[in-house]
C-alpha cells in the first residue's frame, strides 16, 4: 500500500499538485518500514491475480512464494547513494527463511548460499523486489531459488539484479533435524528448477575436490608480476580485522544471529580490506558461497576478518572468515562461515581499472594465492558451461579437468530441461512405441518412449554403455571408450553410420554423464553431449558432428517395467543426422526403438557391466 500511495504521490509531485502534510508523513513512517507479503499491491481497477503465479497470471502460485518489496532510502545506501550489498544480503536471507519455513512448517536456518553475481546497482528511492521459492526439499534440506530485481517508480523500468540459490534446514523444538515433506511443481519451471536442484546439490559437493585437483596440477611457485611498471603490494597491508557484539537487534526470531546479519558484516570488512589495495571505493561483483558451519547467539563476539589473497587485471578475491566466541577469551573461537568476495574498481565510464598486484606472504598467504587462481579458472569455467544460455553455448565444448563438474553439470541439466518441457505433441504411435516432437525456435525435438519388461536399473546399466548401442541401433558403426572420467562420467568417440553431405562418415566425442534417482519419482538418466578432446581432433576420415542435448530417462512402473524415453535436440546443422523428414521417415524411429526393445529384453537376465 505504501508503495502505491508514493506511486501517486511522485504523479501529484510531477503535477505540482500540493501534497498535504498528513500523507507525506505516513507514507513516511510506512516507507521505514518496508513491505513483505505474497501478493502484490494492485492498482485501482486491476484484476487480482490467481493465487499465485510468479510472472504468469494463468498459472498457480506456489505456496512456498514469497515477494518482498523495498524502497531503498538514504540510510540503506553507501558512499555512491548506491544500495549496499550487505543491506541487500539480509533482505535476501530474510525473504529465502520465510520462503523455507512456508514449506517446513517450523524454525529454518541458513545453511549455505550460492554463488551470487550483481549485474547492476541499486539507487536511492528505487524499489527491490525479491521473490523467493523453494524449487526442492531434501530429507531435512531444503533448496530455495531467489530472484532479485529493481524497479524504478519515475520510469516504471524492470531490471534484474542477480539470482540466488540458498539451502536451508528445518529444525525441531530442541535444536534436531526435521524431515521434510516433499515438494510437488506445478508449472513447467518448478519442474525444471525441481530436476536440476538435485545436479546443483552434486556439483556443490563436488566443489571442494575440484579445487584440489587443480591445484595439484597447477605450478607451485608463486609467478609474481608487475603492472605499468609498479611493484606489488604486500597482502598483510590489506589485512582487515574487526569485532562485532551480537546484541537482541542482530538477532532472528530463533534467538540466533540473523544470517543475514553476518552475511553484511562480512561484506563490510571484505570492502575496507579491497579499498586497502586500491585507494579507492572497489563494488563487489560476486560472492562465492556463503557456508554457515555453526550457529552464534546473543552475547557472542564474532571476530571478522578479511584479506586480499589475489589481484588480477581487473579484478581481486577477498577472503572473509566469521570467527566467535563468548565472554571468556580463554575459548577457543568457533568458526562460523566463510566466503570469497571479487571486487573491481569502475572508472568514470563505468569500465573496470587495472589493479596493482598482491605479494602474498609465505606459507599461508601463496597457499591463499595460488587458490585465488584456480578459484577464478573454476568460476569463469562455471559461468562459461553453467550461467550462458543454451543457445550461447558452442555444440563442443573443450572438456578439461577444471571443467569436468561443469560440463556433467550442464550434460544432465539440458536433458532435464528438455525432458521438463511442455507442449509435446504426439506425432506417431505404432503398437507401444510413441514419437512426439517439440518445436522451440532453432530447435526441434524428439521424443521416443516404450514399456519395456526389464527393472529400471537394469535398462539403466545397459543403455549407459555406449559401447553396446551399435548392437540395436543401427546408426552406430562404434563407439569406443577413451576416457573414463569416473564412475558417473565416460567420453566415447563414436563413429556413425550415417553419411555426410561429403559422402564421409561422421564422427562424434560424446560425454556421457549418469545419475540414478535422488529419490522416489526421479528416473534414471543418461545423458549425452558432444566435448572437444585434445586426443582426438577432427580427421580428415569423418566429418565432425555435434550433439547439443540428447539422452535416455528411463522409469520405474514396477519392480520389473520400466518406461525408457529417448530424447534427441536437434540443431540444423545435427539435424540430417536425425532425419531429413520426420513425417516420412517416423517409421525408423520406431524400428530402431523397438530394436532397443528386444536388445533389453534380451539382455535383461545376464547383465554384463563393462564400465
Amino acid at each position: 500500500a505504501t508503495l502505491l500511495l508514493s506511486r501517486y504521490l511522485l504523479k501529484m509531485v510531477k503535477e505540482n499538485i500540493v501534497v498535504p502534510e498528513e500523507i507525506l508523513r505516513f507514507c513516511c513512517d510506512g516507507l521505514q518500514q518496508g513491505s513483505t507479503s505474497s501478493p502484490c499491491a494492485r492498482e485501482p481497477g486491476e484484476q487480482e491475480e490467481a493465487p499465485g503465479a510468479m510472472g504468469s497470471p494463468s498459472s498457480a502460485r506456489n505456496p512456498t512464494e514469497v515477494q518482498m518489496s523495498q524502497l531503498v532510502l538514504p540510510c540503506h545506501t553507501n558512499h555512491r547513494n548506491e544500495l549496499s550489498t550487505g543491506q541487500l544480503l539480509k533482505w535476501i536471507d530474510t525473504a529465502a527463511c520465510l520462503s523455507a519455513e512456508r514449506h517446513a512448517g517450523c524454525p529454518c536456518v541458513t545453511a549455505s548460499m550460492d554463488d551470487i553475481y550483481f549485474e547492476h546497482t541499486i539507487s536511492v528511492g528505487q524499489v527491490v523486489n525479491i521473490k523467493a521459492k523453494v524449487n526442492r526439499a531434501f530429507n531435512s534440506s531444503m533448496e530455495v531459488g531467489i530472484q532479485v530485481s529493481y524497479e524504478d517508480l519515475s520510469s516504471g523500468k524492470h531490471c534484474s539484479i542477480c539470482k540466488a540459490y540458498a539451502t536451508f534446514v528445518a529444525q525441531g523444538p530442541s535444536g534436531g533435524k526435521v524431515k521434510l515433506k516433499p515438494l510437488i511443481p506445478q508449472t513447467e519451471e518448478e519442474k525444471i528448477e525441481h530436476s536440476i536442484a538435485a545436479e546443483r546439490r552434486r556439483m556443490h559437493l563436488a566443489h571442494k575436490d575440484t579445487l584440489k585437483d587443480l591445484l595439484s596440477r597447477s605450478p607451485r611457485e608463486t609467478e609474481l608480476e608487475t603492472r605499468d611498471g609498479s611493484a606489488a603490494v604486500p597482502a598483510e597491508k590489506t589485512r582487515v580485522e574487526s569485532v562485532e557484539l551480537v546484541l537482541p537487534p542482530h538477532a532472528n526470531h530463533q534467538g540466533n544471529t540473523f544470517g543475514g546479519q553476518i552475511m553484511a558484516w562480512m561484506e563490510n570488512v571484505a570492502t575496507i580490506a579491497a579499498s586497502r589495495l586500491c585507494h579507492a571505493h572497489p563494488t563487489l561483483r560476486a560472492i562465492e558461497m556463503f557456508h554457515f558451519r555453526g550457529p552464534s547467539q546473543v552475547g557472542d563476539r564474532l571476530v571478522l576478518k578479511a584479506i586480499v589473497n589475489n589481484a588480477f587485471k581487473n579484478s581481486m578475491e577477498v577472503g572473509v572468515c566469521a570467527e566467535a566466541y563468548g565472554q571468556e577469551m580463554s575459548v577457543s573461537r568457533r568458526h562460523i562461515n566463510s566466503a570469497f568476495m571479487t571486487f573491481v574498481v569502475l572508472d568514470q565510464e563505468g569500465q573496470p581499472r587495472s589493479l596493482p598486484m598482491v605479494a602474498p606472504e609465505p606459507g599461508e598467504g601463496e597457499r591463499r594465492y595460488r587458490e585465488a587462481s584456480a578459484r577464478k579458472k573454476i568460476r569463469l569455467d562455471r559461468k562459461y558451461v553453467v550461467s550462458c544460455k543454451q543457445t550461447e553455448v558452442p555444440l563442443s565444448v573443450p572438456w578439461d579437468q577444471s571443467n569436468k563438474v561443469y560440463l556433467s553439470y550442464n550434460n544432465v541439466s539440458a536433458l532435464k530441461t528438455l525432458v521438463a518441457k511442455a507442449n509435446w505433441a504426439l506425432a506417431r504411435e505404432k503398437e507401444k512405441v510413441r514419437m512426439y516432437t517439440l518445436e522451440e525456435d532453432k530447435f526441434l525435438s524428439f521424443r521416443i518412449e516404450i514399456s519395456v519388461g526389464i527393472a529400471a536399473d537394469r535398462a539403466f546399466s545397459l543403455l549407459s554403455d555406449l559401447r553396446r548401442r551399435p548392437e540395436w541401433d543401427s546408426h552406430y558403426a562404434s563407439a569406443e571408450l577413451v576416457q573414463q572420467v569416473d564412475n558417473d562420467d565416460m567420453i566415447y568417440h563414436v563413429v556413425s553410420q550415417t553419411l555426410s553431405v561429403e559422402d564421409k562418415p561422421q564422427d562424434f566425442v560424446i560425454l556421457a554423464s549418469r545419475r540414478k534417482p535422488c529419490s522416489n519419482g526421479d528416473p534414471y538418466v543418461v545423458a549425452f553431449r558432444s566435448v572437444t578432446l585434445p586426443t582426438h581432433p577432427a580427421s580428415a576420415g569423418f566429418t565432425r558432428g555435434e550433439t547439443l542435448c540428447s539422452g535416455f530417462c528411463i522409469w520405474p512402473e514396477s519392480k520389473e517395467t520400466s518406461k525408457v524415453a529417448y530424447y534427441n535436440q536437434a540443431t540444423p546443422g545435427y539435424l540430417n543426422y536425425v532425419t531429413t523428414n520426420v513425417a516420412g521417415l517416423s517409421s525408423n524411429f520406431c524400428a530402431t526403438f523397438e530394436a532397443c526393445e528386444k536388445f533389453l529384453l534380451k539382455n535383461k537376465d545376464h547383465l554384463i557391466v563393462r564400465l
